[in-house]
């Protein structure tokens, strides 16, 4: 499947300017660089993002995971590779990219979850981690962007 055409932020280069500041947001938010990557690889798991699953993976390995733990990431619930704070944050990105799969998309038991584990800052920056992967997600899905052309 070839792709349809270059990623919108290639192509209006201001739109990646906004993207990059809440990276930057985001990465001072005191989570760790892993969790960060573990919330992205599931919300593009979830979406179908073949870029973002790969390119993801890279960057979560490039941040100390390993295979396993990665292998494992579609399956969190049923493995034991997971703090109770990752697994948190990863039904917190579940819940925050299915909003549509139940009327209150995100539940009071994921969010105080999420909340036992996290402070308000760090919240702030996986809900942000969250966001901007599911707008990557669909850009790169409505464009067919694929796995392993350059992130830039």
């Amino acid at each position: 499947m070839a792709a349809r055409m270059k990623n919108p932020t290639q192509v209006l280069p201001d739109a990646m300017t906004g993207i990059q500041n809440l990276f930057k947001a985001m990465h001072k938010g005191g989570v760790p660089q892993a969790t960060l990557e573990l919330v992205h690889l599931r919300a593009s798991q979830i979406n179908g993002c073949g870029p973002c699953v790969h390119g993801g993976a890279e960057s979560a390995r490039k941040a100390g995971e390993t295979d396993e733990r990665l292998f494992a990431v579609a399956a969190w619930r049923e493995t034991p590779f997971f703090t109770d704070a990752e697994r948190a944050a990863l039904a917190l990105a579940e819940a925050a990219t299915r909003l549509s799969d139940r009327p209150d998309a995100v539940p009071d038991a994921v969010w105080d979850a999420a909340a036992d584990h996290y402070t308000e800052e760090q919240l702030a920056a996986i809900i942000l981690m969250i966001a901007t992967t599911n707008l990557f997600n669909r850009l790169n899905v409505t464009v067919r962007a694929q796995a392993g052309a350059s992130w830039s």
